[in-house]
């Protein structure tokens, strides 16, 4: 057992309060997870605190993700999957990002869902933590 262990994977760029929340021993080998309560708090929230008070503020009480799966260009170049939400009329700018390391499970999330359901949305909530807002996505409700 190591006495320090690596935090591999994780944006060591942000704050680290902001660095976002999940394990990706939460999945089971197909990326699904284990149970009903699994979440991941997104990463990079504190720039976007104004759109998550504007987002509140409408009363929305059960926002979706609005993202699409990761292009082959984007998966080449590990690029960040950016976070909207879907508010049931309009779309919001930028809430956060899915913390490193974790994208391949939201986006076998969302390529699931879409095949699925029809519509590759992750429901979402809203929560203080911190004296700051933070989004969660409820992974274990669309397992």
């Amino acid at each position: 057992m190591a006495l320090f262990a690596s935090r591999r994977g994780t944006d060591e760029s942000l704050p680290r309060d902001d660095r976002g929340v999940g394990h990706f021993n939460d999945y089971s080998y197909g990326l699904v997870a284990r149970n009903k309560r699994i979440t991941i708090v997104l990463a990079d929230s504190d720039p976007h605190q104004e759109e998550l008070r504007a987002i509140l503020d409408a009363g929305d009480e059960h926002p979706e993700t609005a993202i699409s799966p990761r292009t082959r260009e984007q998966e080449r170049v590990d690029a960040p999957i950016v976070v909207r939400l879907f508010t049931g009329r309009r779309v919001s700018g930028p809430v956060g990002s899915v913390p490193r390391g974790l994208e391949s499970v939201v986006d076998d999330t969302l390529r699931r869902l879409d095949d699925t359901v029809g519509k590759a949305r992750i429901p979402a909530r809203i929560v203080t933590k911190g004296g700051k807002l933070r989004v969660e996505l409820l992974m274990g409700l669309v397992r």
